[in-house]
């Protein structure tokens, strides 16, 4: 079962949030929060996999709740469901950039919407990235969603993906942003022109008369043959690149003339628009010839790390360059690494035994914290930064933030067990 911090003093809204996870069949279990120090240290000690946050709540004070999960998403990456009135949506979406919201639910589709979105989670809980196991089990994995036509839905798995491709550091923050508007235009077609077969000037009316296009997809979903519909997103995520596939149940389109007639000079029109700007954000869309699945590659960054400990970010940062030292076998563990970027290497009497990226963390830290005396020599295979915490930075920082020691404690408790792991494995 899965921690959710309910962050809401809303008698009515919290009901409902619980009835609704009651009915979940317990994937995920609510702890209800009543004060900003119960949320602030509940957030930092238990590390939740998901939290739901109340943006109109009057009693609590959501700004320094945001600000304080904005200000370390290195430490707060769990999922987050924000629940917002109506017209404050836009904002919201705005100030909360930095954190991995998975979802917007508008309070008065809160019934409709969140058991949705509690079962899409429930049964893709993989891709709620979780740092203490970040040892690449899942470098190599593909499967298939398959949404309902309905844009809370989409917006759900386009998030959920692209933020855990960004939380494992395959994208860069840009990279990430550009995936997410591209999947939204995707999978906004497959569910408008496929599955409801909205047409260009019935989309257009709609629009013009003030109505809201959503509401017209929920409106050709009362019809059983269309809310029949699914689309599928197919993906495979490889330590290079990862592959994307959306394809509707619709009857195609003549993909070959609606993209050599949108230019830039007509961008601005409502249709076809959202083809340029997936191709623009992601390039090389390919189709298959019904014109009903569309498909596409995103290449990964290397050895880089997204975010850093807030906690040690004012540490100093040194580079070695291919073939320099960091430290060598035998002497004093004075400093703790943690891995900006690059690959380093492990030897131990002249083999090297272990190379290490930014998915292992932290460098040298068990000698570090034993005071022990190093047992191998690091030495970078390419250009890495590290982040060079001395005994007294480190100590300093649990004093002033002890859960830090705490997280850092389930880190190289997960690490040992995953060594013991190997060890049973191989003998």
């Amino acid at each position: 079962m899965g921690q959710v911090a309910v962050i809401s003093t809303a008698s009515d809204l919290n009901d409902k949030i619980a009835q609704h996870f009651s009915d979940s069949a317990g994937t995920f279990v609510p702890e209800f929060l009543p004060d900003e120090r119960r949320v602030l240290e509940f957030l930092n000690y238990e590390l939740p996999e998901l939290s739901i946050i109340n943006l109109g709540d009057g009693e609590l004070a959501i700004d320094e709740i945001v600000r304080a999960i904005q200000a370390d998403p290195w430490l707060h990456y769990g999922g987050l469901i924000c629940v917002h009135p109506d017209q404050t949506a836009g904002d919201w979406e705005k100030r909360l950039t930095a954190g991995n919201v998975v979802s917007f639910i508008p309070q008065h589709d809160l019934d409709f919407s969140l058991p949705r979105v509690i079962r899409i989670l429930g049964n893709n809980r993989q891709f709620l990235f979780q740092r203490e196991i970040q040892d690449r089990l899942l470098n190599r994995i593909a499967g298939t969603f398959v949404i309902d036509n309905d844009p809370l839905d989409i917006r759900t798995y386009a998030h959920l993906l692209t933020n855990y491709l960004y939380n494992a550091n395959y994208l860069s923050g840009e990279q990430r942003d550009a995936l997410l508007v591209a999947l939204m235009e995707l999978l906004m077609n497959a569910i408008e022109h496929g599955n409801c077969q909205i047409s260009s000037s019935e989309k257009t009316d709609w629009l013009e008369a003030g109505n809201n296009i959503f509401d017209l997809i929920r409106a050709k979903n009362g019809t059983p043959a269309i809310s029949a519909r699914k689309v599928h997103m197919y993906y495979r995520i490889e330590p290079d690149k990862s592959s994307i596939r959306v394809r509707d149940e619709g009857d195609g389109f003549d993909w070959r003339s609606r993209t050599k007639a949108i230019t830039e000079k007509n961008y601005q029109s409502l249709h076809g628009r959202g083809i340029l700007m997936a191709d623009h954000y992601v390039s090389n869309l390919t189709y298959n010839d019904k014109g009903n699945e569309v498909g596409f590659e995103i290449g990964h960054q290397r050895d880089e790390s997204n975010t850093r400990p807030e906690a040690f970010a004012s540490e100093q940062e040194v580079v070695f360059e291919p073939g320099e030292t960091v430290f060598n076998e035998g002497e004093e563990s004075s400093y703790l690494y943690y891995i900006v970027s690059g690959q380093l290497n492990v030897v131990a009497r002249g083999t090297v035994v272990s190379t290490l990226t930014p998915d292992d963390i932290f460098l040298g830290e068990m000698s570090f914290l034993l005071n022990n005396q190093r047992s191998a020599s690091v030495q970078a295979n390419v250009r890495s930064r590290l982040l060079r915490i001395s005994k007294e930075s480190f100590v300093n920082v649990v004093k002033r933030q002890p859960y830090y020691g705490i997280f850092l404690a389930r880190l190289l408790a997960q690490r040992l067990d995953r060594l013991n792991q190997r060890i049973k494995r191989s003998s």
